[in-house]
């Protein structure tokens, strides 16, 4: 079964909507690992969006299971991920106008960069995951890298139109899956996820853990945070 990583970004997005200090990120990711979950995920964006670099410091010191950092390879951002030291950092691509991550980070021809940063990353004892496309591709692009983890975007799937392309889109995944682990790469997997759609991507044999954010924090506002977290691993499960 994966485990979950819960992504609290949106818990941020809602407090900095009124620039105050409600709702709590900190107590939002406690709350999420009571309910369950395995990890605690928060996006560092360069435009700082959402997540503070309070918050990051405040989740390095007070949560209980693992902290991952999503976090472009800004030099600025990277320099902040050394200095905490968060249990993984995943690694994705950004844009200034973009409402969402809107694709896998492009490691083919950002290799020489990515490899740096790796390397920058691990020597702090630092876990790296890489977010990409499920291409073969961007695969070997991690691999040769120097990526031990990737987590593959989910996003086509999770937007298909239709039954047949939602197959489509799930089988890519499945043989990215697959070809990943034969090269000996951990496997997450994450975006667009949702309580619709968990159990066929959950039942792909492989994959580590499923990181789930906006469709938790969506439901949490009917039937409260723990509920919430709590519904999505037993779906998962």
């Amino acid at each position: 079964m994966p485990k979950l990583g819960v992504n609290i970004d949106h818990v941020a997005t809602l407090r900095q909507a009124r620039k105050g200090v409600l709702p709590d990120p900190v107590y939002a990711a406690y709350l999420c690992e009571k309910a369950g979950a395995d990890s605690i995920v928060a996006h560092l964006r360069e435009d700082r969006r959402h997540i503070q670099d309070q918050d990051i410091l405040l989740l390095r010191k007070n949560i209980k299971t693992k902290l991952n950092l999503e976090m472009s390879i800004a030099l600025e951002i990277v320099k902040i991920a050394c200095r905490i030291k968060p249990y993984q950092a995943t690694l994705v691509p950004e844009k200034r106008k973009e409402l969402t991550t809107e694709g896998g980070l492009d490691v083919a021809a950002n290799l020489k960069k990515v490899a740096a940063v790796i390397k920058k990353l691990e020597k702090k004892g630092i876990r790296v995951s890489l977010f990409i496309d499920p291409e073969k591709k961007q695969i070997d692009a991690s691999r040769k890298a120097g990526a031990k983890i990737i987590e593959l975007h989910t996003g086509r799937y999770a937007e298909a139109k239709n039954n047949q392309e939602k197959n489509k889109f799930l089988k890519q995944i499945e043989s990215a899956v697959s070809y990943a682990r034969s090269g000996k790469l951990t496997v997450n997997a994450g975006h667009g996820i949702d309580y619709a759609n968990a159990k066929d991507v959950a039942a792909i044999g492989g994959i580590e853990e499923l990181n789930i954010g906006y469709s938790i924090i969506c439901k949490s506002l009917y039937v409260g945070l723990f509920k919430a977290v709590k519904e999505m691993k037993e779906l998962i499960r």
